[in-house]
């Protein structure tokens, strides 16, 4: 059974990821991208810190603790990855600025289409095994086919649709949640993923880019004064990453062997499946002040 989950970990993480983003595409509209242009200086200030300021604290916190090299290209992963679809959730509940946080979410996401292979091959090169090649064109091909094209399958459908994007919408997260329970069962079914596997270090590396992360845009969008509401938006975006996507990337570089170590592979693992829970952890602080500060939901 856990062999089998092995043997089709990419196929299990790209149905995961193609669901989550239908869900999104579905409730997102033209308009939303259109919110771009009106609210420039912010939606530059997060991308800014998304491409540049993140990856760098991703090496800087692997330095920091001494993390072997699976662990540490697995940081340098996540911080490749744009923000997901939870972070718009995250964002609503703690009264941020959903149109700049879902226009962040899409913009980066079709820019990760060169970005991600680009921040891996620039940042993680050091610690990959010295016979690795990147798949830059690969890795651009299933971002596009897992990522891209979902999301416009969706906003299709929900322009379509309209009285059945909120279902569409609600079933198809749900069914991308289901799926994740099952690969994270797959994946400590065959021993890849254990809570102490990688030792007290790699817990608290993730905590630590997830904090240092949410610091450093809190401490940039208010050194350049961001409305409050923008600034909780790009704070949640960048502590909350689109792991979804950087589980199904680790699935296509790394690809796990059954019957075969690789500790290697594995921290790569540990820190895409580990990060989402924990990076709710540290964004949970600022939601709840951003709740019982702003009772009515920004507009």
């Amino acid at each position: 059974m856990f062999d089998f989950y092995l043997r089709n970990e990419f196929a299990f993480a790209a149905a995961q990821l193609a669901l989550a983003m239908l869900g999104m595409g579905a409730k997102l509209a033209l308009r939303d991208f259109v919110q771009v242009f009106r609210m420039p200086k912010s939606f530059i200030i997060g991308l800014t810190i998304q491409l540049l300021a993140v990856p760098a604290l991703a090496i800087f916190v692997a330095h920091l603790l001494g993390v072997n090299a699976g662990v540490a290209t697995g940081l340098i992963l996540i911080a490749a990855v744009p923000g997901g679809t939870i972070s718009n959730v995250v964002t609503y509940i703690g009264r941020g600025n959903i149109a700049l946080s879902i226009a962040l979410t899409a913009i980066t996401s079709i820019a990760c289409l060169v970005t991600t292979p680009a921040i891996l091959q620039l940042l993680a090169s050091q610690s990959l095994p010295a016979d690795f090649v990147m798949p830059r064109e690969r890795i651009a091909f299933e971002i596009a086919l897992c990522l891209l094209a979902p999301l416009a399958l969706g906003m299709i459908l929900g322009a379509q649709l309209p009285t059945w994007r909120d279902l569409i919408s609600t079933r198809a997260i749900q069914l991308s949640l289901f799926v994740i329970l099952l690969m994270v069962i797959g994946a400590a079914g065959a021993g890849r993923v254990d809570p102490l596997q990688q030792g007290i270090s790699a817990i608290l590396a993730i905590l630590l880019l997830a904090l240092f992360s949410q610091i450093t845009a809190l401490a940039i969008t208010t050194a350049t004064g961001l409305p409050n509401e923008d600034r909780t938006a790009v704070a949640i975006e960048v502590t909350v990453r689109n792991a979804n996507l950087a589980i199904m990337l680790k699935a296509s570089i790394f690809p796990s062997v059954p019957g075969v170590a690789d500790p290697f592979a594995d921290g790569v693992l540990y820190i895409a499946l580990m990060y989402g829970g924990l990076a709710m952890l540290v964004a949970s602080p600022l939601v709840t002040y951003e709740r019982r500060r702003a009772p009515v939901p920004a507009q």
